[in-house]
């Protein structure tokens, strides 16, 4: 069935669904870009601080390679990890932060030391000496 300018209702989805892609996409940049302004404009605190927990997040994809000369088929996987640390301050209040792999790796939970941060970046932790 054709509607109006010569467009069928399956060219009206497709256009719908591209649309709603890239509306999220611009939707995802603008947030991103007005989170780095917002953090960008907030003071860099130094404070006191204890970590209290460390997680991880994997995400998998995989997608399917086409077949060989042997007509062999499968996936392409790949994983990416995101690491996450707790601390808590003063008062009791509970920060978690997204750190780089080997800050992750240098972190234990019951460190104690100066958190440095912007807005919702983390800046660094400065243990102290035992």
């Amino acid at each position: 069935m054709m509607i109006g300018f010569g467009f069928g209702a399956f060219e009206i989805v497709i256009f719908l669904v591209f649309a709603l892609v890239f509306g999220i996409i611009i939707f995802t940049v603008i947030r991103k870009i007005g989170e780095q302004h917002r953090n960008n404009n907030s003071p860099r605190l130094v404070v006191e601080a204890e970590v209290v927990t460390k997680r991880e997040d994997v995400s998998h994809t995989s997608m399917p390679v086409a077949g060989d000369a042997t007509g062999a088929h499968g996936f392409l996987s790949s994983s990416d990890t995101s690491y996450y640390v707790t601390f808590e301050v003063k008062g009791g209040d509970r920060l978690e932060f997204c750190v780089k792999g080997s800050e992750y790796g240098q972190l234990a939970e019951g460190d104690r030391g100066e958190l440095t941060f912007q807005g919702t970046q983390y800046i660094g932790f400065d243990r102290y000496r035992q």
